[in-house]
């Protein structure tokens, strides 16, 4: 069963037990439904309330019911069942698929990064490609990049 990386927890928040929870979900509020989730050390949690909050969502979990043990949750990812997900399409589908422009392959997508301008595709070959110019992904994602995104950076002399 493949498992797909669907939130964080970032901190606890008040004292009877609650987290605060980065999704990585389209939509932060449907985090709830993709649960029970498995930890990277094979234990499973539970949503038990979830509102959404500023930036984040505030979770009540099961079993925990005080600050120490939300404390001790920092930093845990939450992993749900691909199956939960349903059937569009993710961006994790898409790792090990060839990138195409202008129909020659610019390598193999390797995975993806977002340091807070959106998602990039990773490629093996270390192209770095926005996701928003990808353009169809079938058996190969087909991008469209803007004139001159593949030329050599000018040096400066």
């Amino acid at each position: 069963m493949s498992k797909i990386l669907v939130g964080k927890i970032i901190a606890a928040h008040g004292i009877k037990g609650e987290v605060k929870i980065k999704a990585f979900t389209e939509d932060p509020k449907s985090l709830g439904a993709f649960g029970p989730f498995t930890l990277a050390d094979g234990r499973s949690i539970e949503i038990a309330r979830l509102k959404l909050a500023k930036d984040h969502l505030i979770a009540a979990l099961k079993g925990i019911i005080d600050r120490t043990a939300a404390e001790a949750l920092r930093g845990v990812e939450l992993f749900a069942a691909r199956e939960k997900l349903g059937q569009d399409l993710l961006l994790a589908d898409l790792v090990s698929r060839d990138v195409l422009h202008n129909g020659s392959s610019l390598g193999k997508i390797d995975g993806f990064q977002n340091f807070g301008a959106g998602e990039l595709m990773e490629l093996n070959t270390g192209l770095l490609i926005p996701v928003r110019f990808v353009v169809s992904s079938d058996d190969a994602v087909t991008v469209d990049l803007p004139d001159g995104y593949l030329d050599p950076p000018e040096r400066e002399t």
